[in-house]
């Protein structure tokens, strides 16, 4: 819409110095006969805007001029509002409540509605969680090392890492960052970390620092085709985890399920937590994996009597 292309070039203008015409046309994806039409029409609503030929030149808001109202809608001032309140979920400081009191300060007059977002990061770590992340945000900011155990597949180790991005996915959170171990880029889960310390050797940034691959082919890369029957009181675990596509039923009731895993212990895992509610048809080895651990546990327990 043109009114929003108007809203988005007095942003930018209001942002930058100064702006050329190309600049702005590649940005809003129009022509360039169109942003100096734009451009007119912002000079005619009372805008001051200067415009310079050749080398050097470009378009500007002329010095002293600002903007008593805000940008930002309602709307926007509500999903602004929302973000925050979700990272205040997992603060362990009162920095975000105190900058939504802020903005809301500034900006009560025309932030109209109830919340109709809700978003809570928190999680059964909080108390644990928070501090590791002020700590890691800390160490981002002023480029200090990070030391602290981290606990693998593979083991225990100790690890030191020049910090750059915390991450949150897969409802977890991650610090992403350069291992000095692996003299490579890593991500690791901050609930894995156990005695972290920001230490006080600092590190030059990086020139290149690339952003960590996060899709779910990089991460959970599947090759396990798995082939299972599962309860039909199962079915509801299999549509939160993997979709409403991943089984078909049968006429007795059973769910056929077929689906890419990644990772043999997971997949053994989470198979093991439906109990006697799955049986695996595919493959062979998952299922004689499973039936050695059955009969482990029957060995450890020592029973004979299953009610």
């Amino acid at each position: 819409m043109k009114i929003d292309r108007l809203i988005g070039i007095l942003s930018v203008l209001l942002q930058e110095e100064k702006v050329t015409a190309p600049e702005l046309a590649d940005k809003f994806e129009v022509s360039r006969r169109t942003i100096n039409r734009d451009i007119e029409n912002l000079c005619k609503a009372g805008i001051p805007i200067a415009t310079a030929q050749g080398s050097g030149g470009g378009i500007r808001i002329m010095d002293g001029y600002r903007m008593d109202r805000t940008l930002l809608t309602s709307k926007d001032m509500q999903m602004i509002l929302a973000g925050l309140r979700s990272l205040d979920s997992v603060s362990g400081s009162h920095y975000y409540g105190q900058l939504m009191d802020k903005i809301k300060a500034g900006s009560a007059d025309f932030v109209s509605g109830r919340d109709s977002i809700l978003i809570d990061l928190s999680s059964w770590y909080k108390d644990t969680l928070a501090p590791k992340i002020e700590l890691i945000q800390q160490a981002v900011e002023e480029r200090n090392l990070l030391t602290f155990q981290y606990y693998a597949p593979k083991g225990k180790s100790t690890r030191s890492l020049e910090p750059y991005y915390l991450v949150y996915k897969w409802s977890s959170w991650y610090v992403w960052g350069w291992c000095t171990e692996k003299r490579d880029f890593r991500l690791f889960k901050l609930n894995r970390m156990e005695a972290l310390v920001k230490e006080d050797t600092t590190f030059p940034p990086r020139e290149a620092v690339p952003m960590p691959d996060l899709s779910d082919e990089k991460i959970f890369p599947g090759g396990i085709k798995v082939k299972a029957l599962f309860t039909r009181d199962s079915q509801w675990r299999l549509v939160e985890e993997f979709g409403i596509h991943c089984f078909t039923e049968r006429e007795d009731g059973s769910l056929l399920f077929t689906a890419d895993y990644t990772g043999k212990e997971n997949l053994l895992g989470w198979l093991l937590t439906f109990g006697d509610k799955v049986k695996v048809l595919e493959p062979a080895w998952v299922r004689d994996a499973l039936v050695c651990t059955a009969k482990n546990m029957i060995e450890l327990y020592d029973t004979k009597n299953c009610e």
